[in-house]
């Protein structure tokens, strides 16, 4: 490793860590075709970067001493989308991180199908090495563009009931996975009683205009949002269930999910259809997506 090399991944480590007594240890690092990728452990925990600018730099974190309990709040929100349908008999995940969702998904769904695209073969790479994520016969890797494998996708006529939408570069949601157009054909994608779940953020300045694209492809969704931090998006495809239904379903997963470390009474309070953005926000489309002026955090 050159001089020069160790400063960058000091200056790395220097931005993303927040104040701590422990020193974090760089266990690897590479720069792929798409990013710098660091992998490193503190606190009891083993972290995925690609970026040093603010938290989003942390892709996945996964505890030490038990990797299978989700430490961040957008992996729980993200399950909830099992709420809406408990049984997904074939699901795709745009954006792979460390693994954590297929791994979870496919300990809890053994038999279900599950197809994830990521674009970057380094990631893959270092999910399998360094996280445990291990594609297998009803796992399926596909190292390619999220768009790309979607509009092929609904060419072939593939269906799915439940649709994961997490990929995010050293920035935030690269901006041709942000727009109608994009949305559009994800939801052809989508069974009659499919299930879209999206992570984004709450505190990001697209939040308005993310909003209304979603809502001028899907109408009302669920909008669950940890304050200052992420918010997922569900949507399910027949209308919107009652809290009731939501609830039963809810009860019929406690026991599977409680050893990935949450459950109904965190996950149940932050199901809302509340709209608390700007109504009159302008869509994101392939003509207009300025994410690279509009995706500062804070």
């Amino acid at each position: 490793m050159t001089q020069r090399t160790k400063i960058k991944i000091l200056t790395l480590l220097a931005s993303i860590m927040t104040p701590s007594l422990t020193v974090a240890q760089v266990i690897h690092h590479e720069k792929s075709l798409y990013r710098n990728i660091l992998v490193y452990e503190e606190d009891g925990q083993r972290c995925l970067s690609f970026s040093r600018k603010n938290e989003t730099a942390r892709q996945t974190c996964q505890l030490l001493s038990n990797p299978n309990e989700f430490v961040f709040s957008y992996t729980r929100m993200m399950m909830g989308a099992l709420y809406l349908n408990p049984n997904p008999r074939k699901i795709l995940i745009i954006g792979l991180g460390g693994g954590i969702l297929p791994t979870a998904l496919a300990k809890l769904f053994p038999e279900t199908v599950i197809d994830v695209v990521e674009i970057d073969p380094a990631v893959v790479k270092v999910a399998q090495q360094f996280f445990g994520f291990h594609p297998g016969q009803n796992i399926h890797i596909f190292e390619e563009d999220g768009r790309v494998f979607i509009k092929r996708a609904g060419q072939t006529d593939q269906r799915y009931d439940l649709i994961m939408l997490d990929a995010f570069d050293h920035e935030y949601i690269p901006e041709h996975l942000l727009t109608r157009e994009f949305l559009l054909e994800v939801k052809k994608l989508l069974t009659t009683d499919g299930v879209l779940a999206a992570n984004t953020f709450s505190s990001s300045r697209l939040y308005d205009h993310e909003s209304v694209t979603y809502v001028a492809v899907f109408g009302d969704f669920y909008n669950l949002r940890v304050k200052l931090k992420n918010r997922v998006i569900l949507k399910k495809m027949d209308g919107l269930l009652t809290m009731d239904a939501i609830q039963r379903h809810a009860d019929q997963l406690e026991e599977k999910l409680t050893p990935f470390g949450f459950g109904r009474e965190w996950l149940l309070p932050l199901f809302s259809t509340e709209r608390d953005w700007d109504p009159d926000a302008r869509i994101l489309t392939d003509q207009y997506s300025p994410s690279n002026l509009l995706n500062s955090l804070f």
